[in-house]
């Protein structure tokens, strides 16, 4: 069953979104994948987002650049816990993004990550977090992960 939907706003985000959907699935967790963007199909994500619990979500990762609405969007339209991966883009590389993700008003929580590549791995790893919370056998794989770090930090 999909546990993660991951969404960006325009196909060039796709490859380090892509990163995401690695992680999650050598962790155990199934994803979707969707370019659904704010401002050019807000309907259409709207809908995606509304309906997102009902198919069995239980995060939604949302990658975004440049005035990076995409994951307040999301927020806006489901209460399902949203991450949000600033992108690297424009001329500010990403702060731009990071700021617009990272102000959201009270009541409309968006978890906020790094910019870029570090960003999507990170969301992944924290939307494991969370599945992990119900389903032990991603929790363990997610330990298991964080072990390895630890001892290839220590050769």
């Amino acid at each position: 069953m999909v546990e993660v939907g991951i969404v960006v706003g325009s196909k060039s985000d796709l490859p380090v979104m892509q990163k995401c959907v690695d992680i999650l699935g050598e962790l155990g967790v199934e994803s979707e994948l969707r370019v659904l963007s704010a401002h050019r199909t807000p309907a259409l994500l709207g809908e995606w987002a509304r309906g997102a619990r009902e198919r069995g979500l239980k995060v939604i990762i949302a990658g975004a650049g440049m005035a990076a609405h995409l994951p307040g969007a999301a927020a806006a339209w489901s209460t399902l816990p949203v991450i949000g991966v600033p992108l690297a883009s424009g001329h500010l590389n990403g702060i731009d993004s990071l700021l617009a993700i990272v102000q959201m008003p009270p009541g409309v929580p968006v978890a906020t990550v790094a910019v870029g590549e570090a960003g999507a791995k990170n969301a992944a790893y924290l939307a494991a977090q969370i599945i992990g919370l119900a389903r032990p056998e991603v929790a363990e794989k997610y330990q298991e992960l964080r072990n390895s770090f630890v001892e290839a930090a220590r050769s």
